[in-house]
């Protein structure tokens, strides 16, 4: 049987909490909600999410990517 999971344990699409798992947002931020955070990704820095029955997914690929590019920008300033 196939699985979606990486070697990581993370799967291709995430759910929100797996995104701040990943993200590992509980050990960086001091938010009450960390769905406040991921919200503030998505809206001021373009985090990538897709809705599959309205629900919001991210696929990991384009986290790693989005990860990616926002660190260039940080090195470039």
């Amino acid at each position: 049987m196939k699985t979606n999971r990486q070697s990581d344990g993370f799967p291709v699409l995430m759910t929100e909490q797996e995104l701040i798992e990943f993200l590992r947002i509980p050990a960086v931020s001091k938010a009450d909600d960390y769905t406040n955070v991921v919200a503030n990704l998505k809206r001021m820095r373009d985090l990538p999410c897709i809705h599959i029955c309205r629900q919001p997914l991210y696929p990991r690929a384009a986290i790693l990517h989005w990860i990616y590019k926002q660190t260039q920008k940080e090195v470039n300033l």
